[in-house]
């Protein structure tokens, strides 16, 4: 069971926040906008800082009934917004950001039972919105990110809303309980609920590359690699890392490509080696729809309209022993 009497570690830089306890370290970045270094036992799981994601790769069907060319500035949001405002909370109580020179204030020994980050990004939109992502970590580790998106009635419908996380190095695989094979919020019928393993980061080899891998409805997912970018860490024991859900089950997605790299390939052979892991939790998806691909929508039910706000909330598990 968690020591769920731990504390954490705070340690106020002069641009970041650190925290640390039993097995994890985490640097929050309030210059680049988002949790910097995510390390369990040494581990380093990010490559870049988690950001917000409007954008999945288009598909025929998307090309067919114009959808990437009304809902294109979705794609510009998702390579361009940026983080307009950070937001500190120590055990629930918020605290004027702790950038030099406030941070002298604070000593190398500070501790808390939760601290809570939270970063505003702003859309490279017109008209513009927000997107509000908070970490809250505990003694254990454990981050519950919760996710606000703030709809705005004139701008078009989303393609997706999620958080992506770039992981160093490319996974050996993933196991998720949910339901089996791709499925998407229109293609759930024939998903069976259980455990899957999936070896590799499987890409589905479509003449033209486009959007793939969408797994919904989970509890639970856990990544496994086995390399790192760290020449002194000579280790090549497999080592995890895992999402659960909170109140409500995740979507998600675990590919080797950004949804930019298959939107820029217009062959299979024209995608990047594979270097990466890119897992993408989902608060909201958009059907692939099917009917034809010669113009025809998806149906109203599985579409995304940007009017309305949407909340999505997972946790990602702390170090285990």
């Amino acid at each position: 069971m968690a020591n769920t009497t731990a504390k954490v570690n705070v340690v106020y830089g002069d641009g970041t926040l650190g925290l640390n306890g039993s097995g994890f370290q985490y640097i929050f970045s309030y210059e680049r906008g988002g949790l910097e270094s995510l390390k369990h036992h040494g581990k380093e799981w990010l490559y870049r800082v988690p950001k917000p994601t409007f954008w999945r790769a288009t598909t025929d069907n998307d090309r067919g009934n114009h959808f990437s060319e009304t809902s294109a500035m979705w794609l510009g949001a998702d390579l361009f917004s940026t983080c307009t405002k950070v937001e500190v909370a120590v055990d629930d109580q918020p605290i004027p950001l702790p950038i030099a020179p406030v941070n002298n204030q604070y000593t190398d020994h500070e501790q808390a039972n939760s601290v809570t980050v939270t970063f505003t990004y702003t859309t490279a939109t017109q008209p513009q919105t927000t997107m509000t992502v908070s970490y809250r970590v505990d003694g254990t580790g454990t981050i519950v990110v919760h996710a606000h998106f703030t709809g705005q009635d004139r701008l078009p419908a989303l393609p997706a809303l999620g958080l992506r996380v770039i992981m160093p190095t490319a996974a050996q695989g993933f196991q998720y309980q949910g339901l089996s094979g791709e499925t998407y919020p229109d293609r759930l019928a024939g998903g069976q609920p259980g455990t899957y393993d999936v070896t590799g980061l499987p890409v589905t080899p479509y003449l033209v590359p486009q959007e793939c891998g969408m797994h919904m409805t989970n509890s639970q997912v856990t990544v496994t690699r086995t390399t790192t970018l760290n020449n002194a860490d000579p280790d090549d024991d497999p080592f995890t890392l895992t999402v659960q859900q909170t109140s409500q089950p995740f979507n998600f997605s675990c590919l080797p490509y950004t949804a930019e790299e298959l939107e820029n390939a217009t062959h299979i052979e024209e995608l990047p080696p594979l270097r990466r892991t890119v897992l993408t939790v989902f608060g909201a998806v958009r059907g692939v729809g099917g009917i034809d691909s010669w113009g025809a929508d998806i149906e109203p039910q599985y579409r995304l309209p940007a009017d309305r706000d949407y909340d999505f909330e997972f946790e990602i598990m702390g170090p285990k022993d």
